[in-house]
């Protein structure tokens, strides 16, 4: 069940136990079990600051991930509203007060959580400003770190990006390998009879997306009625110029979607954007996105 930031908050608790048990093992923080008892029951201040210039993400994790790691550690923002704003060097973001001891064997797993999000919805800020003044969006696709689904696509939403499909489960996306053996003039048909099947299914898909590979495969979808989204793969600018007009052209903008995919990066995805298009779906903003790098200052 998806908490209203699109959060599976009973995975994720299952993630923090992971993290918890992959760091500290069956013996524990062996380096603070050197030092003094006393130390475990000292309380202090610390700020987690941000070391470069990004966009934070992680305000909607922040307590249940310090309340799992270290209970005896209170969170009180800094800012609010963390989400979806601008950090820039030096920004302290958020302030934890408590247990040292406890601090001392959270600080690295909750610093890897945020950094993770934070970097995400970093690079996905960068896609979108890249796009900024077209009508398209930026979505991302299923190339995500397993485990990390719904909070991978919660920070491209902290980064102004938009969610392609949770996962197989809730939308149809019928890709060229489905049809790799339909030849193009029989394509028309043969998404069509798949597409009659729909009622079959045990829910109700969010939204019906195709791909195709090329201009005539292009045209035969726009004879399909039931498709919401057609995905253009690997298709040179001047293709998804065409296949906009072919699309405006037989009546469908509004509603059928054009969608692109395929190698774009933030050196070509102006000109995708400029192609008219209405969606770019991008792996790189989940699975290459380099980590926001946080740090955690004690205070006092």
């Amino acid at each position: 069940m998806l908490d209203e930031h699109g959060i599976d908050q009973q995975h994720f608790n299952e993630l923090i136990k992971l993290a918890r048990a992959e760091d500290l093992g069956e013996a524990g923080d062996l380096t603070s079990l050197l030092m003094d008892e006393a130390l475990f029951t000292t309380r202090g201040t610390w700020e987690i600051v941000s070391r470069e210039s990004g966009r934070f993400a992680g305000a909607a994790v922040v307590k249940p991930l310090v309340h799992g790691l270290a209970p005896e550690v209170d969170v009180v923002w800094i800012e609010e509203n963390a989400d979806h704003r601008a950090i820039k060097k030096g920004d302290a973001v958020v302030r934890l007060t408590g247990s040292v001891g406890q601090m001392l064997a959270a600080e690295r797993v909750i610093l890897n959580f945020l950094q993770h999000l934070s970097g995400v919805a970093t690079m996905t800020h960068r896609f979108v400003e890249a796009i900024k003044g077209t009508h398209c969006k930026i979505y991302d696709t299923r190339k995500t770190t397993p485990g990390f689904r719904s909070l991978d696509k919660y920070a491209v939403r902290c980064g102004g990006g938009h969610n392609h499909r949770s996962g197989l489960h809730d939308a149809v996306l019928i890709k060229d390998n489905h049809v790799a053996r339909i030849p193009t003039e029989r394509l028309a048909h043969a998404i069509m009879t798949l597409l009659n099947g729909l009622d079959r299914l045990p829910s109700e898909p969010a939204f019906v997306e195709v791909e195709c590979d090329d201009l005539a495969q292009f045209a035969e979808l726009l004879k399909v009625v039931g498709i919401d989204v057609i995905l253009l793969d690997n298709f040179s600018n001047t293709d998804m110029a065409t296949a906009v007009g072919m699309r405006d052209d037989a009546g469908l903008r509004g509603k059928v979607e054009l969608e692109a995919s395929g190698g774009i990066n933030l050196e070509t995805v102006r000109g995708v954007a400029e192609t008219g298009v209405d969606r770019i779906a991008v792996g790189a903003i989940t699975h290459s996105a380099t980590a926001l790098d946080l740090g955690l200052d004690f205070i006092e």
